[in-house]
């Protein structure tokens, strides 16, 4: 029976060793003794090299590094919390607490190119903003430790201030590996919306650029975020923030806004169907186009026009004829006026008209009356509005997309998301927030919020709670699974060699004190790459529990004492439920001997299951 092994099963999926696979089925001959022969894949490459010692770049001190850590697996996992959770066994949301950085990480194989949509309100880096200090060394030992969950030796979490002297660097540092991961997530018509402001609007242009290709940026978008201020810096009132937008690849095209068409109607029985006025010229001059200026004449009652100079006929004399003989020139009635062009609704060729780079959306005084009903207080001083995010949604998706959040603040994103499937539509959620700490001085704490996440989960409920008061009807998806980052489950072999007796010992069960079943469970979900809100039945054999995963592709036994009894009853499920290939994964020590553990794998053979493995 193969063993899941702790050092490369209990990482996340390793892009370094994915991407050399790549490259080595693009370029077997490139390969040598196991490493990469760089000057034959320059020759490969050909003219494509760029071997200029000064070419453009973006770059700052600490980008390699960044990159890198992009790259490193995590070694954490995300623990279940149905207890903190709504309509835990159905919902299809996801809430994530804890270092994104680690949480994009460890949803690469279950999510990757599955999110049409990410958008994400980062730290705008004005000198006040939390900054996380990512370690290249341990990330899920310095994320426990600066969010108090181990001890930490004094290490603190702290702003990035103008005066540390990295103030553009420290944040481009922290925004790179995560972006460089997000990229993973999004579909081929997969889009990307930032918001941002002044500070760092131009070095995140260049980031974007460099990340998603500049040939997929798309708009900055602009939104008005004030009415003014009275002590604006030179006499300057800044009332806009951003949203940069970018596209996964030329696939993206934005949904539009719908027309309105109300001001299309039949009054004279048209057999083409409503129509409406519209204009008979152009934006063009007599001067600049000769051939468009002519008078045409009523054929009723003969009386000519002329068009003005500064605007000629939108035809030349030949096609104007033949418009007017179809009827589609409405001359005046009277001979006062000027002939208007008769557009029926058949002639509209699109249903939709483009969205506007410049946002009409509520002010965040707005947006933050809007946060301070649902929850009670004023907990939050600029949260984005529920309206803002509802439009991006409306054009960056379908009705069944899912939209990921890695910034998620008061969860406005979710609250967006939720909101809008109100209206008959499935939208999923997955937001990862950091459980940064409230301030002891202000409101939210002393109210009994000890963190940012905590906040965020309670707008969803609320906002749940408020649905299903004002539409009790309402049979779409209200709730949301919450999951913590955590150290992995299973012990690191780390051997004392001056108390080998004790340490031995402490490895008869890999799994780490505390750790249940359902901890375990996800773990293994997400090495395995399987999505967390998967149907997973819970059934009780041959004594045992069993976990039947995605209607029998995995099944999971993690008891104790597993007869062959146990082992015959599981290799049953696989006739039972017939999924094309079933995997199944025991504990290593959970087996009542090893004549038991030898026959399973035989036992499971012959039912045509294959891949067994142990934890």
């Amino acid at each position: 029976m193969q063993k899941l092994d702790p050092k490369t099963d209990g990482r996340s999926v390793d892009i370094v060793a994915e991407n050399i696979d790549k490259l080595k089925t693009l370029f077997p001959e490139v390969f040598t003794e196991g490493g990469i022969d760089f000057d034959a894949l320059k020759e490969t490459l050909g003219e494509y090299i760029d071997g200029r010692e000064e070419r453009y770049s973006f770059t700052w001190n600490g980008k390699s590094k960044a990159r890198w850590l992009a790259q490193t697996p995590s070694t954490g996992t995300l623990r279940p919390c149905p207890e903190e959770s709504v309509n835990w066994d159905t919902t299809q949301n996801l809430f994530i607490e804890g270092d994104n950085l680690e949480v994009l990480k460890l949803l690469q194989k279950s999510y990757y190119k599955k999110v049409k949509m990410i958008y994400i309100d980062p730290p705008y880096n004005t000198g006040n903003d939390f900054i996380y200090p990512d370690d290249f060394r341990d990330n899920i030992k310095n994320y426990l430790e600066l969010t108090g969950q181990v001890d930490n030796e004094g290490r603190k979490i702290s702003t990035n201030s103008e005066t540390s002297g990295r103030y553009h660097t420290d944040w481009l540092n922290m925004m790179y590996p995560r972006l460089k991961l997000a990229r993973n997530y999004l579909r081929d018509d997969g889009i990307i919306f930032i918001s941002i402001d002044d500070n760092e609007v131009a070095n995140l242009r260049k980031v974007c650029d460099d990340i998603f290709g500049e040939e997929n940026f798309l708009c900055t978008f602009l939104w008005k975020k004030r009415t003014g201020s009275n002590d604006a810096q030179n006499m300057i009132s800044i009332d806009h923030d951003y949203v940069m937008a970018y596209a996964k690849t030329d696939q993206v095209r934005l949904n539009g806004l719908s027309k309105d068409f109300s001001n299309y109607l039949n009054p004279d029985n048209d057999p083409l169907g409503p129509w409406t006025r519209g204009d008979l010229t152009c934006n063009k001059t007599a001067s600049e186009r000769p051939n468009l200026y002519y008078p045409i004449k009523d054929p009723v009652t003969g009386i000519e026009y002329q068009c003005n100079p500064n605007r000629v006929w939108a035809y030349e004399k030949e096609r104007m004829e033949r418009v007017i003989s179809e009827g589609k020139v409405l001359f005046p009635k009277n001979g006062n006026g000027t002939p208007m062009y008769k557009r029926h609704l058949s002639e509209v060729r699109s249903q939709e008209k483009p969205f506007s780079s410049i946002i009409d959306t509520v002010i965040n005084t707005i947006a933050t009356k809007e946060t301070r009903e649902i929850l009670g207080g004023q907990y939050f001083d600029f949260p984005k509005s529920v309206d803002l995010i509802r439009q991006l949604i409306g054009q960056g998706t379908q009705k069944n997309d899912l939209i990921l959040d890695f910034f998620s603040g008061s969860a406005t994103t979710a609250h967006a998301v939720l909101d809008l499937n109100k209206d008959g539509d499935n939208r999923k959620f997955i937001v990862v927030q950091l459980p940064e700490p409230c301030d002891e001085k202000l409101e939210a704490f002393k109210t009994g919020y000890k963190t940012i996440a905590e906040i965020g989960k309670e707008r969803i409920r609320r906002v749940i709670k408020k649905i299903k008061e004002e539409t009790p009807d309402y049979e779409g998806d209200l709730g949301f699974k919450v999951f913590k980052l955590d150290s992995t489950n299973i012990k690191p072999w780390e051997v004392n060699p001056d108390n080998l007796q004790s340490s031995l010992e402490d490895y008869i069960s890999n799994i780490k004190d505390g750790r249940s079943e359902h901890d375990i469970l996800y773990e293994i979900l997400l090495k395995y790459g399987l999505d967390l809100t998967q149907p997973i039945e819970e059934r009780t054999i041959a004594g045992k529990t069993v976990f039947i995963i995605g209607y029998g592709a995995l099944v999971i036994c993690l008891a104790d004492d597993i007869t062959l009894e146990t082992v015959e009853d599981i290799a049953g499920l696989k006739k039972e439920l017939q999924p094309e290939i079933m995997r199944v994964v025991f504990k290593d020590t959970g087996f009542k001997d090893d004549v038991v553990k030898t026959n399973a794998v035989q036992i499971l053979k012959l039912a045509g299951i294959e891949d067994v493995k142990s934890l």
